[in-house]
C-alpha cells in the first residue's frame, strides 16, 4: 500500500504532526505511524511515573494545537485536576491529555483518515523521489509513502568521560540511562549518589529518588556547577519585555544589550519571554562563526534562564541544598573506579584545579539529551551516507530549509520529506518545547496536505 503520509517516531513531535494532519486530511487519506514505543506521543518527558514530575511551562501555553491556546487547561479542568493557566501540571497528566486529543480525532468515523500504527522502526530508506519514499522496517516489511515526516526525538548524551576512563567493574554502579526506572528499586535508603549533570533531568531524578525513598547523601557534579532558575510565582510575574536589539549581531553585543536592560530596571524573566518569539528569527540572523561561539560560552547560561522550573519543584531542591543533603560541584570528570565496597569518581574542580576523589554507591548520567546530530538513529546514519540527508554544519541535527524540508547532500530539499523537533535545531534553535514543536507540527501537516491536493 502507499500511504499519503509516513510519521517516523513515537515521541511529542510525532503525535504533534498526527494531531495536525488528521484535523486536516480528508477522510480519503491514509498516515501511517511506524515507531515501536507502545507509549505513543509520550516520549521520554511524558511517561514518567511520578506526579511530582511538572511540566517547565505553565499549563496555559502548552496546548498541543496553536489555534485553540486554552485546550490543555480545559482538558484539566473537564478531568478534575487543579486547572490553571498559570500552574504547572504533571508531566503524567499532558500525557494522558495528548493521547485524549489522539483519541478522539480517531473515534471521529465521518472524516477519520485510514491511520496504521506500525509496530517497528524504519531501518533504511531506499528511495527518496518525486514518486515517494520507501521504508524498510526492522521487522522486515516495507513501507510506501508519499509523504514522510522524520520526528527521531534527541538521544540521551553519554557520559562525558572516554570509556578508558571507565573501569569495567564499576560498571555495575553506572546508570547510564536513569529514565529507565527499573534502576530506583536496587537503590538503598541510605546509599550515597553522584549526579553528572546539574539540569533538568538531575532535578527529574532527585524528586525520583525522595519519592523512592532515599534519604542519603547526593553529590551533583557538571561542568560550571549552575541549577535552572525559578519561574515568577503566578502573583510575581512580570509582563514579557521588549528586547533592545543593536545595530550588530555580534553575541557580545547582543547581551551587552540585554543586560543593559536588565540593569535599567526591566525584570529578566519578562525580557526572557519577550525575546522567545524573536529566538528563532534571531538565530538565523547569526552566522556560523557567532553560532559557534554562542554554544561554547553562552549555552550554559541561555539553559538555566531560559529553561526554569515551577516555583514548587525549586523550593523542594532549593531545601535539599539548604540542608545540606544534596551538594553541587562545578568541576570536570576524569575517572570512574571499582573501590572495595564503592565506587570511586575523580574530577578537578573546575576554580581550583585540584583533583577530588570521592566514593559513591551509584552515579547517574543525567547530562540530559545530546545534541540531536546524526549519530543516535541508525536510520538517520543510513540516509547520510547515502546522501538522502545531510548533518547541520554545526552538529545540531539535520539540514532543512525554512519550510523544515530536508535537505540532501547538496542542500537540495527532498521532495516530500520533511523533519520536526529537536532534528531541525540546526535551522531554528528554539524547537525543543511544546510552544514551537506544535507551530512547526501545524505547518509541516499544512504543507503536506496543499501538496497532496494539487
Amino acid at each position: 500500500m502507499l500511504y499519503d503520509v509516513a510519521v517516523v517516531g513515537s515521541g511529542f513531535s510525532a503525535i504533534a504532526v498526527t494531531i495536525h494532519l488528521l484535523r486536516l486530511l480528508p477522510a480519503s487519506a491514509s498516515i501511517a505511524i511506524v515507531g515501536d514505543d507502545p507509549g505513543f506521543g509520550r516520549g521520554t518527558a511524558y511517561r514518567t511515573e511520578f506526579y511530582i514530575h511538572r511540566l517547565n511551562v505553565a499549563a496555559g501555553r502548552m496546548s498541543v494545537l496553536p489555534d485553540a491556546p486554552d485546550d490543555f487547561v480545559e482538558w484539566l479542568e473537564q478531568n478534575g485536576r487543579q486547572a490553571s493557566a498559570d500552574g504547572f501540571a504533571s508531566r503524567v497528566d499532558y500525557g494522558l491529555y495528548l493521547r485524549d486529543r489522539l483519541a478522539s480525532l480517531l473515534r471521529d468515523r465521518d472524516r477519520r483518515v485510514r491511520f496504521d500504527f506500525l509496530r517497528a522502526k524504519a531501518a533504511s530508506c531506499v528511495h527518496c523521489g518525486e514518486a515517494g519514499l520507501v521504508f524498510h522496517l526492522d521487522n522486515g516489511a516495507k513501507l510506501s509513502a508519499r509523504n514522510a515526516v522524520l520526528c527521531l526525538g534527541v538521544g540521551n548524551a553519554d557520559l562525558p568521560l572516554e570509556r578508558g576512563k571507565v573501569d569495567p567493574s564499576a560498571e555495575r554502579r553506572i546508570v547510564r540511562n536513569p529514565w529507565r526506572l527499573n534502576w530506583l528499586s536496587k537503590v538503598g535508603r541510605g546509599d550515597k549518589i553522584c549526579i553528572l549533570g546539574s539540569g533538568l533531568t538531575m532535578i527529574d531524578q532527585v524528586l525520583a529518588l525522595r519519592i523512592h525513598g532515599h534519604r542519603g547523601p547526593i553529590r551533583v557534579l557538571s561542568r560550571r556547577g549552575l541549577l535552572a532558575h525559578m519561574h515568577a510565582r503566578a502573583g510575581d510575574r512580570a509582563q514579557a519585555v521588549k528586547p533592545e536589539f543593536p545595530s550588530s549581531r555580534e553575541i557580545s553585543a547582543l547581551l551587552a544589550g540585554f543586560r543593559g536592560q536588565v540593569r535599567a530596571g526591566a525584570d529578566w524573566r519578562g525580557l526572557m519571554d519577550g525575546l522567545r518569539p524573536m529566538t528563532q528569527g534571531l538565530w538565523q540572523e547569526l552566522s556560523k562563526e557567532q553560532r559557534a561561539r554562542f554554544l561554547r560560552h553562552g549555552l550554559a547560561w541561555w539553559n538555566i534562564h531560559r529553561h526554569r522550573v515551577a516555583p514548587e519543584i525549586f523550593s523542594k531542591i532549593d531545601s535539599l541544598r539548604k540542608d545540606g543533603i544534596m551538594t553541587v560541584h562545578a568541576g570536570f570528570l576524569q575517572a570512574i573506579e571499582e573501590g572495595a565496597h564503592s565506587a570511586s569518581v575523580t574530577y578537578i574542580e573546575r576554580r581550583s584545579r585540584r583533583h577530588v576523589t570521592f566514593q559513591t554507591d551509584w552515579v547517574l548520567n543525567c547530562t540530559g539529551m545530546e545534541r540531536a546530530g546524526v549519530a543516535h538513529s541508525p536510520l538517520l546514519r543510513i540516509m547520510q551516507r547515502q546522501g538522502l540527508i545531510t548533518a547541520d554544519e554545526l552538529g545540531l541535527g539535520l539540514s532543512v530549509d525554512k519550510d523544515s524540508r530536508v535537505l540532501d547532500s547538496n542542500e537540495v530539499p527532498q521532495p516530500g520529506l520533511y523533519a520536526v523537533g529537536g532534528v531541525t535545531a540546526g535551522q531554528f534553535w528554539e524547537i525543543t518545547a511544546v510552544p514551537d514543536i506544535r507551530v512547526q507540527a501545524k505547518a509541516v501537516a499544512g504543507a503536506i496536505v496543499s501538496g497532496l491536493r494539487q
